[in-house]
């Protein structure tokens, strides 16, 4: 009786999965959505080029030091690391034998041309916005233009059954529907910079907060609307983008263009995953859809409850060091180890050392980026545009009690407002930083 028991329980299990991948895969048992494409058209493959830019493809989909495209980077997730794939026309580890049905469905609906369902760290709930000319002008790129790469797809090392793919069908059917791109704007600025936000540019994936699923709690902006508010991922806070006090209320569009194309402003620089966003892909966007983007960002009203703006305190920091007065909690330490780069005043040089004050990072509404930032350091952008590019040196030999003292000495500093950084922040940050996924590079000894 105990083994018909299991037989059954495993069939309602089947069942349950079969029934899953149709209400959530609608298009699962129609044809795939072919079509002809000139793959040799040089205008089409330069369009690819670019969008693939516009998609930032090459960030994720190389490991550092390996091939473009090849996959291997390893994306660290709660559950485990998840490998990207390698996207190269190899026909063999590649996507080489895709036809475009398979392609599209793969960018657009997370699906593998087996059946297999994608892990969301793919953006395809981003992706299903773009619009069919571009998937086309895509494909013909990858397939014509990018060089060919022989490398074996890795594991992920989520354990069992926390592996498993047939529950993202469950998944799909709540979270990634099939979607157009909609809006109501009349002004075709606005509209480019909103259909470039919510689908190629995948802002959401990283800026909108997630919830209980993993999934983005908002796909494009409504009523008092979560979408782009900021978000952790792999420890980094991805900034709130909204025009609001803690978001971009104190950024002009032309500033938001300026580090978009550049990696840095008068007011910060580009550190974590946001340098490698300038590096490969938003530096080689054209300037016109860069101030669409910046334009769209700073229509994003405040939350309920939010301020439009920065309110800052009085400056006493920059008159209480100057006179050489370090008694607050974290000035020595931040005169000793800070003030060369970032001055007294917390106003760092322009364009190479960032701001500290006024800085809508540095009193951002979680303090993950900074406090990685000190422990790890970083390194902004290289780009065309800026001859010398900058890093920041680690502190993590600084124990934690005066890491923390100093973090809430700048969060606090020049009129800044933050919240208060615990001992235990910083704590949780070295275990974040040391569980850091490595990244799998064919013959690489490390």
């Amino acid at each position: 009786m105990r083994v018909f028991g299991k037989l059954a329980l495993l069939a309602i299990c089947g069942a349950a999965a079969s029934y899953a991948v149709a209400l959530s895969t609608p298009y699962w048992f129609k044809p795939k959505a072919e079509a002809h494409v000139d793959v040799t058209d040089p205008s089409l493959i330069q369009q690819g080029e670019y969008l693939a830019h516009a998609g930032d493809c090459v960030a994720c989909h190389t490991a550092p030091g390996g091939k473009p495209f090849a996959g291997g980077l390893g994306m660290q997730t709660p559950m485990g690391t998840i490998y990207s794939t390698n996207i190269t026309p190899d026909r063999t580890t590649g996507i080489g034998l895709y036809t475009y049905g398979d392609f599209e469905r793969a960018v657009r609906k997370g699906i593998r041309p087996d059946g297999t369902h994608l892990y969301p760290a793919m953006p395809y709930v981003s992706y299903a916005v773009v619009r069919d000319d571009d998937v086309k002008a895509l494909y013909a790129y990858f397939m014509s233009s990018v060089e060919k790469a022989r490398q074996v797809n890795q594991p992920t090392t989520m354990p069992w059954p926390l592996s498993m793919r047939w529950p993202l069908a469950w998944w799909q059917l709540m979270f990634a529907q099939p979607r157009d791109f909609t809006t109501t704007a009349t002004d075709p600025q606005f509209e480019r910079g909103a259909y470039l936000v919510e689908g190629l540019a995948h802002c959401g994936a990283c800026h909108t907060p997630r919830g209980i699923a993993f999934q983005e709690t908002a796909l494009a902006d409504g009523p008092n609307s979560r979408f782009l508010s900021g978000s952790v991922l792999e420890g980094w806070y991805a900034k709130n983008l909204r025009d609001e006090g803690t978001g971009l209320s104190t950024w002009t569009t032309a500033e938001i263009v300026d580090f978009l194309k550049t990696g840095r402003n008068d007011k910060t620089a580009a550190f974590g995953s946001m340098s490698d966003v300038v590096e490969h892909s938003t530096q080689h966007l054209l300037t016109e859809d860069l101030s669409a983007i910046a334009s769209y960002l700073k229509s994003l009203k405040p939350r309920d409850g939010r301020s439009p703006t920065s309110q800052p305190k009085e400056d006493l920091t920059t008159a209480a060091l100057k006179a050489g007065d370090f008694s607050a909690p974290g000035a020595t330490s931040y005169v000793e180890h800070c003030a060369v780069c970032h001055r007294m005043d917390g106003k760092g040089a322009p364009r190479i050392y960032p701001a500290l004050a006024g800085n809508s990072m540095v009193f951002a509404d979680d303090p993950s980026s900074l406090i990685q930032v000190t422990l790890a350091g970083g390194r902004m952008p290289k780009t065309t545009h800026d001859a010398m590019v900058f890093t920041m040196p680690g502190f993590s030999h600084l124990p934690n009690r005066e890491i923390a003292e100093v973090l809430n000495f700048i969060r606090n500093g020049w009129g800044n407002h933050g919240s208060q950084i615990t001992e235990a922040d910083i704590s949780r940050m070295r275990h974040e930083i040391a569980r850091k996924p490595k990244h799998y590079v064919p013959g690489d000894k490390k």
